[in-house]
């Protein structure tokens, strides 16, 4: 396993191995990997001869008053789980390698990027659409790997895929949680051991929808109304939102009469964590 840090040397390498023959998979990354990474490495490395990690902090994807400069890095701890579980490259460039001076080409998306994550947070889908297409024409590779926990963005990153004609199959590998059910997430780390008790309340909800799912609840209002309460009982919690959209639009739906993807945002303290739940998988 090797860092690279260069696009020529990426592609020198991926354009060596499609040589002889090899299949190639892409993990994208924004580094301080944890076992929601590894999932994803060990999928790849299972269907594909070659993995390539990307470990890069995009700073495209971040607006003016979020976590840029405090997200947490540390690309020594990054390469040894990468080389443990399989991968074969961690891609870790600079900013200037991705974004050279008078870089002005952005691919943006309508609809899917409209509600949810991107209500809150209205660069941010610009800012990833654009990093995964640079990485799927830097890589080529033939599969991709997301995990569900972004829902929103592996559906953007899916209809991206299908309306640029994207020879690339993307995988949604599921979430991986702590033993107490919280979510994996490199943002647990900004947590203090107080906030960190306070987070259960994601999972928790999620929970209680499913259950309501599970016993024949088909309204949207009702099940995020329970999920609400739940959560809002917590005095360290503050909902960014609680939704139930279309799969297929991400938009609101007033009942569950098809795949539906059941999404929170929760603010523990300062730090803003995600769940969800999509209701195929009950």
């Amino acid at each position: 396993m090797k860092i690279v840090k260069t696009i020529d040397e990426v592609r020198r390498q991926v354009k060596e191995w499609k040589s002889q023959g090899l299949s190639v998979g892409l993990v994208p990354t924004m580094g301080y990997l944890h076992e929601g990474h590894a999932s994803l490495i060990d999928a790849s490395h299972r269907d594909n001869d070659r993995t390539v990690v990307s470990d890069f902090v995009n700073p495209m994807q971040f607006g003016p008053t979020e976590d840029l400069e405090s997200y947490p890095r540390d690309i020594d701890r990054d390469a040894a789980l990468v080389e443990e579980h399989g991968g074969d490259i961690i891609f870790n460039p600079e900013p200037s390698e991705m974004y050279h001076e008078g870089f002005s080409s952005f691919v943006d998306m309508d609809v899917l990027t409209k509600e949810l994550c991107g209500l809150s947070r209205p660069v941010h889908f610009r800012g990833v659409c654009t990093v995964v297409s640079k990485l799927f024409n830097i890589v080529q590779p033939d599969k991709a790997y997301f995990g569900k926990k972004d829902a929103q963005q592996l559906a953007v990153i899916k209809h991206m895929v299908d309306d640029l004609n994207m020879d690339i199959e993307i995988i949604g590998c599921p979430i991986v949680r702590e033993e107490d059910g919280l979510a994996k997430s490199s943002r647990n780390t900004y947590l203090s051991a107080e906030e960190r008790k306070a987070a259960l309340v994601l999972s928790q909800a999620i929970n209680i929808g499913m259950d309501m799912v599970r016993n024949g609840v088909t309204d949207c209002s009702k099940i995020t109304d329970a999920m609400k309460a739940h959560i809002s009982a917590e005095p360290l919690a503050k909902i960014d939102y609680v939704k139930i959209v279309d799969l297929a639009t991400m938009q609101q739906i007033p009942a569950i009469d098809r795949p539906a993807l059941c999404a929170i945002a929760v603010y523990i303290g300062s730090t803003r964590l995600i769940d969800n739940f999509f209701t195929e998988d009950i």
